[in-house]
């Protein structure tokens, strides 16, 4: 298990994670610390836990919106996944008439060149 210490608030925290996480670890608390500031310059001294609570609370804020826009988005998505089903069993069921119809087409032409020159037309 790694260690890594981080700043927030000025304050050291020493941290465990997984070993190559340390990074994604930093990168977690630099983000979080950057909440906590904005909320200081905001209010001021209101004490690290109430800082702390409010910052949790931006965040979940922020999650809860991008969760519900990942939810609109997979519903768009499984439409999406509809309509292209649906078109491709369209189009598949025009190209199969296109090639009845081409069928019937080259049977006609065989007949016709069959009595235009007297032979039996081959089927």
């Amino acid at each position: 298990m790694a260690q890594v210490t981080v700043l927030i608030d000025g304050k050291a925290y020493r941290m465990a994670c997984e070993e190559g996480q340390e990074q994604h670890l930093t990168d977690l608390a630099a983000g979080f610390d950057r909440y906590v500031s904005h909320l200081k310059g905001q209010f001021g001294e209101i004490g690290d836990l109430r800082l702390t609570v409010m910052a949790g609370i931006m965040i979940m804020d922020e999650l809860s919106e991008m969760t519900r826009r990942l939810a609109a988005l997979e519903g768009e998505v499984g439409e999406l996944r509809k309509g292209r089903d649906s078109a491709v069993a369209e189009v598949s069921r025009e190209e199969e008439a296109i090639a009845a119809a081409i069928g019937e087409l080259t049977s006609q032409i065989q007949g016709m060149t069959a009595k235009l020159s007297g032979k039996p037309a081959a089927n």
